[in-house]
This record gives C-alpha cells, sequence and structure tokens, in this order.
C-alpha cells in the first residue's frame, strides 16, 4: 500500500478475479462463453498466426512504444493499474499520433494497448492512470474473443440473409452479444476504478470524453443530473428514440457509464472489494454458470424496476412486461453454446490474463455502432477512433482478417 492517490495508499487487489469487476450480465455472458474452451484456443491461435502480428507491426513501425525511456510518466501510471489489478506480466503499450480521444486493447494471443497521443495530452495522471485499468480490465477478461465471435456471427447472418428463419435466429443472438458488449464497457469501467481507486477521476474521465478537456465549468452533480434526466426521457417517443439509438451500439453513452459507475460504488461493491472481499483467480473454475446467469437476469429486473423511462413505467403497469429481458444475453449465450457446441469440452475455466481486449467498430450512418466487414480496411491497418464518444477507449482491430 505504497502507492498512493491523493494522498491515499492505493489497496493492491492480491490475485483479483477479473469476476470482481465484471457486470452481471458481462459476467454471465463469459461464463457461459468460457466452456468453449476449444473455440477460444481456435480463435486466438488464427488470431496469433497472421493479423495480431500485422497490427503490432503497424504501430511498433508509426507509434512509440512506452517503457522507463520513452514517456516514462505513462509508464509509471501504467505499471501502478496493473501492479493494484496484480497483473505480473505486463502487455506492450504503444502511444500514437491523434488528435482523438481514444484508447484500444488490441490482440488475443500476445494483447498490447494503445494510447492516441490526445489522451496523454488531456488527462491528468488520476485520469489516465484509470484508463489504462480499463485497457488492462478489457484484457483480463478476455472480452477479444468473445467479440470475435460477434463478427463471425455477424457476417454468418448477412451470408444467410435468403433464409429467413435461420438469419432471424441469428440476429436475435447477435442483439444479445451487443448488449453483451455494452455491459462490458461497464465491467472495464469498474476495473479502470479500481486500477486509480480516485472515484472523481473516473467521473471526470466520463466528462472529458463527452464535452472536452477543460472542466472548469463542468459540474459533477450536474453531469449525473444530466444522466438521470437521460434516463427519465421526456414520454414514449423519446423511449422509442433511445432504443432506436441503443440497437447496434456497442457503447453505452457517456452519461449512462457514469451514472452507472455512481450507482456501483453507491451500492457499496467498491469498497468491499476494496476491503477485501472479493473472488480469487484460483476460484474462477468453480464458477458456476447457472448462477452467473440467475444473477444476470436479476440485475435487468432490477434494473428494470429502477427505471424512470416512460416505456419501463409503461409496461410495469401493464404487468411484469419485460420479464422476459432479464433472460436475454443468458438465453443468447445458450443458444450459442448450443449452436457451436462441437467447438468447447465444457467446464467452465477463467479466460487467462492476457487473452484480449476489445475490438473497433464503424460508424454507422444514424450514428450507431456496427462491426467492421473483413476488408474493409487494408491489411494490417488498425483502426481509427470513431462512432460513439467512448468508442474508442477499450477497443481494437474491428475484423477477425483471417
Amino acid at each position: 500500500m505504497d502507492e498512493t492517490t491523493n494522498g491515499r495508499p492505493r489497496v493492491t487487489l492480491t490475485a483479483i478475479s477479473s469476476r470482481a469487476w465484471e457486470h452481471p450480465a458481462d459476467r454471465g455472458a463469459l461464463t457461459a462463453l468460457r466452456e468453449l474452451r476449444g473455440f477460444d484456443d481456435a480463435l486466438k491461435t488464427l488470431s496469433g498466426l497472421w493479423n495480431e502480428r500485422g497490427w503490432r507491426l503497424d504501430f511498433l513501425g508509426r507509434a512509440i512504444r512506452v517503457d522507463h525511456r520513452q514517456h516514462p510518466r505513462v509508464y509509471r501510471l501504467f505499471t501502478d493499474a496493473a501492479a493494484t489489478l496484480d497483473i505480473a506480466e505486463l502487455p506492450e503499450l504503444f502511444i500514437t499520433f491523434s488528435p482523438e480521444l481514444n484508447a484500444a486493447c488490441y490482440g488475443m494471443s500476445r494483447p498490447f494497448i494503445v494510447l492516441n497521443s490526445r489522451m496523454v495530452e488531456l488527462l491528468d495522471d488520476d485520469e489516465l492512470r484509470h484508463v489504462l485499468g480499463h485497457e488492462l480490465g478489457h484484457m483480463v477478461s478476455g472480452h477479444a474473443v468473445y467479440r470475435t465471435m460477434m463478427l463471425i456471427l455477424t457476417q454468418m447472418a448477412q451470408n444467410l440473409a435468403w433464409l429467413p428463419v435461420g438469419s432471424l435466429a441469428l440476429r436475435a443472438i447477435i442483439l444479445a452479444l451487443y448488449e453483451w458488449w455494452r455491459k462490458a464497457e461497464l465491467s472495464s469501467d469498474r476495473a479502470g476504478l479500481l486500477a486509480g481507486q480516485d472515484p472523481a477521476a473516473a467521473l471526470r474521465v466520463h466528462m472529458k470524453l463527452a464535452g472536452g478537456g477543460d472542466l472548469a465549468e463542468i459540474d459533477t452533480a450536474a453531469f449525473l443530473d444530466q444522466a438521470a434526466e437521460y434516463d427519465r426521457a421526456g414520454d414514449l417517443r423519446d423511449s422509442v428514440i433511445k432504443l432506436r439509438m441503443l440497437i447496434g451500439m456497442s457503447h453505452p453513452v457517456p452519461v449512462a457509464r457514469a451514472a452507472d459507475l455512481r450507482r456501483w460504488i453507491d451500492s457499496g461493491a467498491y469498497q468491499r472489494i476494496l476491503g477485501g472481499d472479493y473472488p480469487r483467480r484460483q476460484d474462477d473454475r468453480s464458477a458456476s454458470v447457472s448462477a452467473d446467469v440467475k444473477a444476470a437476469a436479476e440485475d435487468y429486473r432490477e434494473s428494470f424496476r429502477r427505471s424512470e423511462d416512460p416505456l419501463a413505467g409503461l409496461l410495469r403497469r401493464v404487468g411484469d412486461g419485460v420479464s422476459g429481458v432479464g433472460g436475454l444475453v443468458g438465453a443468447g449465450m445458450g443458444r450459442l453454446r448450443d449452436w457451436t457446441g462441437g467447438f468447447g469440452t465444457g467446464g467452465g475455466t477463467e479466460a487467462p490474463a492476457g487473452t484480449g481486449g476489445g475490438t473497433d467498430t464503424a460508424a454507422e450512418p444514424d450514428g450507431g455502432d456496427r462491426p467492421e466487414e473483413p476488408g474493409a480496411r487494408g491489411p494490417g491497418r488498425p483502426p481509427t477512433a470513431g462512432g460513439d464518444p467512448w468508442g474508442g477507449v477499450s477497443d481494437g482491430p474491428g475484423d477477425p482478417r483471417w
């Protein structure tokens, strides 16, 4: 506890499992998909043979690799974040020139993290430590493997468009996977908070991503009030517009992310983890798929009960209108296991540290996000920022490029 944040010692979270910071819906999906151990290994092997080599060589040639000699300030913050999350082996870290606020975790077999130069210029030490912890959270949770599955299924859905029943079934799974990915971003926000252990800095990052770097005239309480107004919307028309915005988006909007982080802190979960009450890595093999899926369903039910959205209110008055929403991700994961059962061997296992981070998305014409189709960029050209305001933070290449 010799490292400090604003004069307070940071707690080293020894042997912490990624399950400690994973959102219930994210954790339920990950636990189910980790049963497909053979599928994970196949994707990581194929990616490592060619794609990741191209991505890494690209950044090795046009970016600055961070270490104790180059960008020592960033390297110090990076080692701080990794040490707090008890990550023994650091992935490579690069800084690339770009005026956009963006960061990314690339790769599955040998992951590395990239920061845009604007991030380094605009964020103070505590804020940057949060972003680095966010990316490390993606890496340890192994999100890239599962995002790659989504890209494959999206391509399959396009190929099966002529077959209505098969296409619809695939699209239902893809929608569930998009919903899971939005929850994966909330998970990594929590990892970033645990790495930095400074709630004020974590909220400032969201505020800067929403409105730029000058926070002199920005108020945290007003920003959270803005989040509450977004949740309430105006009437049913606003509810429908929000639903349309979410379909195909990989990231929640910044105000929603800030509100979720604040809610997680207020729940007491954050302080319990700092007090040592968290799952350990050695216990991950005993993780129960059914228990995690039930926890995801309960979280959806609680979110529905808590929501002030007009559509949610109408459904509550009608009855338990969206009781099935709680099982959306769990059901989607169950269908995916059925479809791909031949790849896996069963038996939940932890995704090992360093199994990859997020994957990038391309902006839709209406402002939403969708996975990039293979070949959308030239070989070995990693993505630029695009899509929603947090779209770059935690995102890596948008297609498998096999």
